[in-house]
């Protein structure tokens, strides 16, 4: 394929492209958390600077905490004393509160403009110092720094990456039937900060993001509705699409390196799976069957894709080796299983498994063969993985309205992301962080 046969559009707001924050955050509802939850005290932020801050960076640090499931926050209003530094922790305030761990810090601004936010995590039943961190920001970075103190005190207490940094993507659809506008948003992990960047009168399915996080791949069908598959940087407002062959164009998921996609053609005949090399912009068909072969997902060595097909009759989870294209079925409990993903240690997947004619997500452990069902809600879609491989967020109805959900998966841990903005669908979780923050001297 020639670098012709890709059209670059640079494409404004009047034809659909847009970039600017919306309302209609996600809200997140917790729904079950751990029976164990630590309990800990995020004492308000000292502001050291002019004027007040834009964001409080202590309720967002305990907004993450708490929503984790995973902790017990301290409200505000029961702390009997406001540290802001080590020397004013009085430990058997906080044992009497019956708080195992607590963050205290400042805000303080310097002579360029800059934020600096120094903080600190303290075990209080040792009564010891854990942690101590100060990193700079811009003062619209507020928000940033709180998910990154986030991140950092969740891996410190839990072993685990903290994801807080993170974004997702998903696809709003509303308005009256044979009216409806669609709109693919990017939102912070917790829902906040939703950003729209496309509008359609016709459906958009099957967003990904690219490893950078900078792209976004995705089906739209807003020429002569037909499915194309787009490429969009979200920064610079451009976005190329894929040449339209005749048929299906869809299911788009980028090689773990980024340069390569893998996607659904039926140019051949029936759905395969194929690979498109964005440098050399090649193809090569890596599936050949009659029947139905689709939704693929790279492993993470990108040496393999797990693909949906009903070759064997009904919708199962199979494996290709790139290498030689050896083909291997994985599920073989029930009668669907689809939209799989792999789990970054390739020690299982998560997908879409029909039981008792209900669809859930479940979990199949590759080592053991064994599945597991996560979710205890209906209709349940799309399943995708954070990139700390703990939780997965998915699509599910509630009072027969779209909705995003997540669980943990260890299945400890759910909650609700129901959105204002009509029905919410096909979500996708960023593979790194937004914005990384670098310690700096205190």
């Amino acid at each position: 394929m020639r670098c012709s046969d890709i059209l670059v559009v640079i494409v404004a707001i009047g034809l659909g492209l847009a970039s600017v924050h919306v309302r209609g955050e996600l809200t997140i509802e917790v729904t079950k958390g751990m029976d164990n939850a630590v309990r800990v005290a995020v004492v308000p932020f000292e502001w050291r600077g002019v004027g007040s801050p834009e964001e409080d960076v202590s309720g967002i640090v305990t907004s993450d905490l708490r929503l984790s499931g995973r902790f017990d926050t301290l409200p505000r209003s029961q702390m009997l004393s406001l540290p802001s530094e080590a020397q004013d922790v009085l430990y058997r305030d906080w044992r009497l509160l019956r708080v195992e761990y607590l963050v205290i810090g400042y805000l303080q601004t310097l002579a360029d403009g800059r934020v600096k936010l120094h903080y600190e995590l303290f075990n209080v039943l040792e009564q010891s110092r854990i942690l101590a961190e100060a990193i700079t920001g811009g003062p619209d970075e507020l928000r940033d720094m709180g998910h990154h103190v986030s991140d950092v005190v969740f891996e410190k207490l839990t072993g685990i990456e903290g994801a807080f940094s993170t974004r997702i993507m998903y696809v709003t659809a509303s308005g009256p039937f044979g009216e409806k506008v669609y709109r693919l948003n990017t939102a912070d992990a917790d829902g906040h900060r939703v950003r729209t960047i496309l509008v359609s009168r016709e459906p958009i399915v099957s967003p990904t993001w690219a490893p950078d996080g900078n792209r976004v791949a995705y089906v739209s069908f807003e020429d002569d509705s037909r499915p194309s598959i787009y490429i969009q940087d979200i920064a610079a407002g451009t976005r190329q699409v894929l040449q339209r062959f005749s048929g299906l164009n869809g299911a788009p998921a980028f090689s773990p390196d980024g340069r390569q996609l893998a996607l659904v053609l039926s140019k051949s005949g029936s759905p395969d799976i194929w690979i498109y090399h964005l440098e050399t912009h090649r193809l090569r068909q890596v599936t050949r069957h009659y029947g139905i072969d689709t939704e693929p997902s790279w492993s993470a060595d990108g040496k393999s894709i797990v693909f949906t097909s009903d070759r064997g009759g009904k919708p199962q989870i199979y494996t290709i080796r790139l290498s030689d294209l050896f083909i291997e079925r994985l599920t073989f409990e029930g009668d669907y299983n689809a939209r799989a993903k792999v789990l970054a240690d390739g020690s299982g997947i998560v997908m879409v498994h029909q039981r008792d004619d209900v669809y859930h997500i479940g979990l199949l452990d590759l080592r053991r063969g064994r599945m597991t069902i996560l979710t205890e809600t209906s209709l349940d879609e799309s399943p995708s993985i954070a990139p700390n491989g703990s939780m997965l967020i998915y699509a599910t109805q509630k009072d027969e309205q779209g909705i995003l959900a997540a669980v943990s998966i260890d299945g400890g841990v759910k909650f609700n992301l129901p959105s204002s903005s009509g029905d919410v669908r096909e979500p996708s979780w960023s593979p790194k962080k937004y914005k990384v923050f670098v310690s700096v001297p205190d």
